[in-house]
């Protein structure tokens, strides 16, 4: 399993908008609007590494509105929870 975090800025004013395109991915588990630098954050789970840059590549960075993103890939040996 694959997981990465994703944060996006985008056009002000397009926050829902961009949410609720981004909640019709299936590989989403997460979504939430934030305060700051970045507007939106999004977890993606997926069940290999180029599925999960399929949908990081194709699906959401084409989303009309979001101006960029940054993806945040955790290091398993790192351990954590």
């Amino acid at each position: 399993m694959e997981i990465a975090y994703i944060l996006i800025q985008c056009d002000l004013g397009s926050e829902e908008q961009i949410i609720k395109e981004i909640m019709k991915i299936p590989e989403i588990k997460e979504v939430r609007g934030t305060y700051g630098i970045y507007d939106v954050f999004c977890k993606v789970q997926a069940d290999t590494k180029e599925i999960l840059d399929q949908v990081i590549t194709n699906k959401i960075r084409k989303i009309q509105k979001i101006r960029s993103t940054i993806t945040l890939h955790y290091i398993p040996s790192q351990g954590g929870k």
